[in-house]
């Protein structure tokens, strides 16, 4: 071990690892009595604690009691959309889309949009999230907050057909101007909004540019049966396959695609995820899939058997009302139960996996985080696990997913750098963004014109 000075060492925890060589969805692991060195922004090590006794930091944090884990990473959310948390309740659809949703998104503007994506960043670093992927409008500001709070993100400008070429040309704007950006932490991708509102040729030339700029794709497809359906009537193919005709799942050329939800998957889509040369992934939030009553969830076993990740997400709070991934974690696990009629799938160790290296793979992270292994960068979150709902402790991983709470997480860390400590948030300030946020209320939520951005009808 180097005795040069780190930037920072946890020492005392149970640290999460992930074992080579071990069935895909049995990699968890638990180290006790560990430390984890970081330097430059990667771990530099993860080692026992004595071990890094005599090694010198600029900071140091005593994590006895404390579990480490990967941050967590929101694979697909809509950030602002916190501002409308609770506005659109108990509502089919069709409904929350037409009645609430769209007309309110009509009055957004970027102070809205800056306000929204900073209460939504407390709430994410808060529950352990240290990354999410943003599709929404007016990014620019989202980018602006991300790379002020210490987040990292992955994010992309939305657009519908209803826009003309201006919206397709401001997503490809916006991801090259962004990508790499906050150093580094920002990702980008182009983000048409579904199948169901981008027309068929916006969908190929989406697919062009993405191939000429090297750009991923973060779209909505197949949410929810429904769509699937009205798709095979009305087209006869489903959305994936309309994906995969349009060359977003081309077999020939490699896009790398990340699917919102795929609820409405069906069995003829899976060969068609299979051989697509890009990466796909899905990301799943199955709070909102309960919500809504959907009768389908994303087919995660199904997916897994055609080599297709799927990350955890919570979708925006407008539908889900929590930026919480702990609870996705916890739902994703009961519900592939139900849905299977399996008790043993998933089992805490399978949604642990999806939870940190599938999620990081799914937007594209794999080998960057998602693991505390050397070389990654350094996205911590340490658990406390001396609570009386989570003690004793027999098995680690079922504690960490169904006994856990994000109120457990006591610290945050990306990229080496603390962003909450002993549950005190050290780069927003809620108080003044919930204080203007409640005066901008009243305009914001103005339905009256009658205007909304979109119709929903699949």
């Amino acid at each position: 071990m180097t005795t040069s000075p780190a930037d920072l060492i946890i020492t005392g925890c149970t640290a999460l690892v992930h074992v080579e060589g071990q069935a895909d969805h049995e990699r968890i692991a638990f180290r006790e009595d560990a430390a984890i060195v970081v330097r430059d922004g990667v771990i530099a090590s993860v080692t026992d604690t004595a071990q890094v006794t005599g090694v010198p930091a600029a900071e140091r944090i005593d994590a006895r009691g404390q579990a480490a884990l990967p941050g967590l990473i929101n694979c697909h959310t809509h950030a602002p959309m916190v501002a409308l948390r609770g506005v659109a309740e108990d509502l089919p659809t069709e409904e929350w889309f037409n009645d609430v949703v769209w007309p309110v998104e009509s009055n957004l503007t970027a102070r809205d949009v800056e306000l929204g994506a900073r209460l939504a960043c407390a709430e994410m670093i808060r529950g352990g999230v240290t990354c999410f992927a943003d599709h929404y409008f007016l990014m620019d500001t989202v980018a602006a907050v991300v790379a002020e709070c210490g987040l990292r993100a992955h994010l992309g400008q939305v657009f519908f057909s209803s826009q003309g070429p201006q919206g397709r040309e401001d997503s490809l704007e916006f991801a090259l101007r962004h990508r790499g950006g906050a150093g580094g932490r920002i990702t980008t991708a182009l983000a048409p909004h579904a199948p169901y509102t981008v027309a068929d040729a916006d969908l190929a030339f989406t697919a062009r540019l993405a191939r000429e700029h090297g750009l991923p794709v973060h779209l909505h497809a197949a949410e929810n049966r429904d769509q699937t359906d009205a798709s095979l009537a009305r087209h006869g193919v489903t959305p994936i396959e309309v994906l995969e005709r349009t060359g977003l799942l081309g077999a020939d050329m490699p896009i790398d695609v990340l699917i919102a939800h795929g609820t409405g998957i069906t069995e003829r889509d899976l060969p068609v995820l299979e051989r697509a040369a890009g990466r796909v992934a899905v990301a799943s939030a199955p709070r909102g899939y309960l919500k809504f009553a959907w009768p389908t969830t994303t087919p995660v076993r199904a997916l897994r058997a055609a080599g297709v990740p799927v990350g955890l997400a919570t979708d925006g709070a407008a539908s889900n009302n929590s930026l919480d991934v702990w609870e996705s974690m916890a739902l994703t696990a009961l519900v592939q139960k139900s849905a299977e009629g399996d008790p043993r799938w998933l089992t805490s160790r399978q949604v642990l996996h999806h939870a940190t290296l599938q999620s990081a793979r799914a937007v594209g992270l794999g080998g960057v985080v998602g693991s505390l292994a050397p070389g990654h960068r350094a996205d911590i979150v340490l658990v406390d696990l001396t609570g009386p709902h989570t003690q004793p402790v027999h098995d680690l991983a079922a504690t960490l997913v169904h006994s856990a709470r994000s109120s457990d997480v006591r610290t945050t860390i990306v990229d080496g750098r603390v962003l909450m400590r002993d549950r005190e948030l050290l780069t927003l300030d809620v108080a003044s963004v919930v204080r203007e946020l409640g005066e901008r209320l009243p305009a914001l939520l103005d339905r009256g014109h009658g205007r909304r951005v979109q119709t929903y009808d699949t």
